[in-house]
């Protein structure tokens, strides 16, 4: 993938973004993307998050949070 549409925060609207020349041999899957209209670069990266779970005593189930009125 080369070439995509995405939103420049330079120029304010859906603009075609396009891979560089990449040096670090990503190729197309490079995360860094310039807008093809005044060159402001984007960069894309997966974001992994981490849910972690706390230990419950009572078979591992967690009762559901309740709305207190206030």
């Amino acid at each position: 993938m080369r070439e995509r549409e995405l939103r420049c925060v330079i120029c304010d609207r859906d603009m075609m973004f396009e891979v560089p020349p990449c040096p670090d041999g990503h190729e197309d899957e490079c995360p860094e993307l310039l807008c093809t209209r005044c060159g402001a670069a984007e960069v894309l990266f997966p974001l992994a998050l981490r849910v972690f779970k706390p230990h419950t005593p009572r078979g591992g189930r967690i009762a559901p949070m309740q709305r207190r009125a206030a």
